[in-house]
């Protein structure tokens, strides 16, 4: 079968009044389908429920060195706390302060640390003329819209196989000044699902900046986030705090983590590890801000999940929840778009979404027609900076919330509205 650019415009134009029918009929149905955010699904939410109750008394109330969390006291993070965090960070628990409920306020806070008092010494980057930023892309529109509310002006650099083009990133770090950081998603990237190879985040953590002060905001959002329960079938990635120790860049990382997607959104525990001095430095920026964080529900998270082996154990019961949605996003776009050509889509192995690559010029046609067919996606753009997609190409299919049944519905849709929007395209 002919893919549709192959097609004469007689052939083509049947085509397309066939899928305007089958179009109509679709909106007919009245249908309320998302798959528009990254978020767990019921079955997932429930997993947790038991969390609920791990602390239930005032006995319950006692950390492991005697601290009665329900007082004041504490404000970096229980001991037993830090030591889990520490687990998904890839760090030492001594480098580990635990924070709130979002990792994504976490990195705003860091952001704002850097850009009100700089970091460890250099001038604040508000009072600088210019600042810079390299956003790999597609990225995370939640990490764009931060460094967007700033005025800083973000740069974006083309995600490969293995990661950001590093050939890039190096060029635009070594070459200017203003240039005081990168966004990185560095396992499972959101929304390609990437991990980055070891090269790269040697590269990242060797590379020449021409900024001294130069940050990596590591944002290890899906580190614990395997699709298989074998090892061989889950992505390996290199630490780029080891990594920048050995390359003798040590203050360069700062590296984030919640339990977002692990227990509960809104209501888990987030984590930040950096260097001995970017810590002591949070610490101490921080101390003015807060007097402690809820350490009530970091006990509970930790009585709940215990320790990495238990962590493991608990996303792995996640897995067989969305493994099969992500089985069946790869079936329905292989059987409804293998032959149309120009589409392409990531297979990933892990993480909470799939990068679908449209024909150039029809992403935000397809978000369109699908919305009107009564599918919410991302907003076609919002994986790059300000919102533009220079090829007009990348959704973002998050199959995470509906169940199976909503799920194989909404990408039937997608799946008519990818292929009207392109003889559309075709057909001028």
């Amino acid at each position: 079968m002919p893919t549709y650019a192959e097609m004469g415009p007689e052939e083509l134009a049947t085509l397309k009044k066939e899928l305007e029918r089958a179009y109509e009929e679709i909106k007919a149905r009245g249908l309320a389908l998302n798959m528009a955010r990254g978020k767990p699904a019921q079955a997932q939410l429930d997993l947790s429920m038991p969390l609920l109750k791990a602390v239930a008394s005032a006995e319950d109330c006692t950390s492991a060195d005697g601290t009665d969390c329900r007082n004041y006291g504490v404000g970096f993070g229980l001991p037993e706390a830090k030591r889990l965090m520490a687990a998904m960070l890839d760090d030492e628990p001594d480098n580990v302060i635990v924070m709130g409920n979002s990792s994504l306020n976490a990195m705003h806070d860091a952001l704002m640390r850097c850009w009100t008092f700089g970091t460890l010494g250099s001038t604040p980057w508000s009072k600088l003329d210019a600042v810079k930023w390299i956003c790999p892309s597609p990225g995370y529109d939640r990490h764009f819209a931060m460094t967007e509310e700033l005025g800083i002006e973000m740069i974006p650099v083309p995600m490969t196989d293995e990661g950001p083009d590093m050939d890039e990133v190096e060029r635009i770090a070594a070459s200017d000044a203003s240039v005081k950081g990168i966004w990185c998603v560095p396992k499972y990237s959101n929304p390609d699902g990437v991990t980055y190879s070891d090269e790269v985040v040697r590269r990242l953590a060797a590379m020449e900046c021409a900024a001294e002060d130069f940050r990596i905001f590591w944002d290890n959002a899906y580190c614990v986030h395997h699709l298989f329960d074998d090892e061989a079938e889950q992505d390996r990635l290199l630490d780029i705090a080891s990594a920048c120790r050995e390359a003798g860049t040590e203050d360069r990382p700062f590296k984030f983590a919640s339990t977002s997607k692990v227990t509960f959104p809104g209501a888990g525990i987030s984590a930040l590890a950096a260097s001995p001095a970017n810590v002591a430095e949070a610490k101490r920026r921080m101390a003015v801000q807060t007097v402690g964080h809820d350490k009530l529900n970091q006990l509970r998270h930790v009585r709940f999940l215990r320790d990495a082996e238990g962590l493991a154990a608990h996303m792995r019961k996640h897995a067989a929840i969305l493994r099969p949605k992500f089985d069946l996003v790869s079936r329905k776009l292989e059987e409804g778009l293998s032959d149309v050509g120009g589409c392409l889509w990531s297979k990933p192995r892990g993480g909470y979404f799939v990068s679908f690559f449209a024909p150039q010029g029809c992403a935000r046609r397809i978000v369109e027609l699908a919305k009107e067919a009564g599918v919410e996606m991302t907003g076609a753009g919002a994986t790059y900076p300000y919102g533009k997609d220079p090829r007009d190409s990348n959704i973002r299919i998050a199959p995470t919330l509906p169940p199976l049944e909503e799920l194989d519905e909404a990408l039937d849709v997608f799946v008519t509205c990818v292929k009207l929007a392109y003889a559309e395209k075709l057909l001028g």
